[in-house]
């Protein structure tokens, strides 16, 4: 829309100028005042963003980044709607999703590149609170998608494109107790594979796991203790005592790597008791099927649950390594961003959309409603 209204403004100038011609005036022309030289960043974004499509608009998407294929579906998603609405956009994400700093860059460029609107899927919040800020006094509208952007300024995000994670994390859990019921006993150990601890999305995911993991366990008549990491000891809903029956025993890696991770599951799978193991996405369940590598365990005396698609969650759910596991519409995900943004950029209110999320196992991921989900 901006762009509309300064072609109307060059049209103006250019007949303005025409007229001047046509007058014959004999007064010297003033001089032309030097072009202010544009700012490095200003340029990268000039050359990253291409010009909206006739009678279009121009988004920039900023997401977590392009290490999960996830990404790669939820990209394809969003060129498809885009492409049906004649919008162009401009997808980027960090090398690693522990790249905070660059993400901070690549959303500071999409705000240089004077979009139509902006779509984000943020690390930290907080480390983007002087750009969102910066975005909203442009007048630049936000729309989050995945993890979408909590804790944002008033207003400043006007909806989110996502999966409901902690319910997503119920479902897991749900699933999950049906596979671990009749091994359920006093010293018995669930453990949770975090792969980190400051996005909401996975946050949520396995805050919902455990939250109604300890219901279930509680309905059995067993007390639940949450151990590990201090975000989902301190968030849980569930009702905790200290040295119960069953132990949910969650681990967050220093840094998000697939080293990091693997030593992480290593760890639980070698726990006294240890009778289940929950990666809550994709980098977390590929740590459960590496670990397995070693220990040779999951699919036999443990039960492995993953998160997420991609070829190798895919294949050990196929071969019986992974009993089953939670996938989110990616696609859809993507599909749901544009069409916000394209209405924010309209003008047109809108509100938050649940883009959904089903349990697949060896059993149904064949199923069309179930395999259109699952990308590679």
């Amino acid at each position: 829309m901006k762009k509309k209204v300064l072609s109307a403004l060059l049209s103006v100038a250019m007949v303005a100028t025409l007229l001047v011609g046509c007058g014959g005036s004999s007064a010297p022309a003033a001089e032309s005042a030097p072009a202010e030289e544009a700012a490095p960043a200003e340029e990268a974004a000039a050359e990253e963003a291409p010009a909206a499509a006739e009678g279009g608009f121009h988004f920039e998407l900023v997401s977590k980044g392009f290490q999960h294929q996830f990404w790669q579906a939820v990209l394809q998603g969003a060129q498809e709607k885009a492409d049906e609405l004649g919008d162009t956009m401009n997808f980027v994400g960090p090398n690693s999703e522990s790249d905070i700093a660059d993400q901070v860059q690549m959303f500071n460029n999409a705000i240089n590149a004077n979009p139509d609107a902006i779509g984000l899927a943020a690390l930290d919040t907080s480390a983007l609170l002087d750009a969102i800020s910066a975005a909203q006094a442009a007048g630049i509208p936000i729309v989050g998608f995945d993890s979408g952007v909590p804790d944002a300024p008033e207003g400043a995000v006007l909806a989110n494109a996502a999966t409901n994670n902690y319910n997503a994390g119920i479902l897991a859990a749900e699933e999950t107790f049906k596979l671990i019921e009749d091994k359920l006993e006093a010293g018995a150990v669930i453990g949770v594979l975090s792969q980190d601890a400051v996005s909401q999305s996975v946050g949520d995911r396995g805050l919902g796991f455990i939250d109604k993991m300890a219901e279930l366990v509680s309905g059995k008549g067993l007390t639940v203790d949450v151990t590990g990491n201090e975000k989902f000891v301190n968030e849980t809903k569930a009702t905790v005592t200290a040295g119960g029956d069953v132990t949910i025993d969650v681990k967050v890696p220093a840094q998000v790597t697939a080293e990091l991770s693997q030593t992480d599951c290593l760890n639980l799978l070698n726990t006294p008791g240890i009778i289940c193991v929950y990666g809550s996405n994709e980098h977390s369940a590929v740590a459960i099927v590496s670990a397995n590598e070693t220990v040779g365990t999951v699919g036999k005396d443990v039960v492995g649950i993953g998160f997420d698609a991609g070829a190798t969650l895919k294949g050990a759910v196929r071969d019986g390594v992974l009993a089953g596991a939670v996938t989110q519409a990616p696609f859809a995900m993507g599909a749901a961003t544009v069409e916000l943004l394209h209405k924010a950029a309209m003008g047109e209110s809108i509100a938050d959309v649940d883009t959904g999320c089903t349990w697949y196992t060896a059993d149904n991921m064949d199923e069309p409603a179930i395999a259109v989900n699952l990308y590679d």
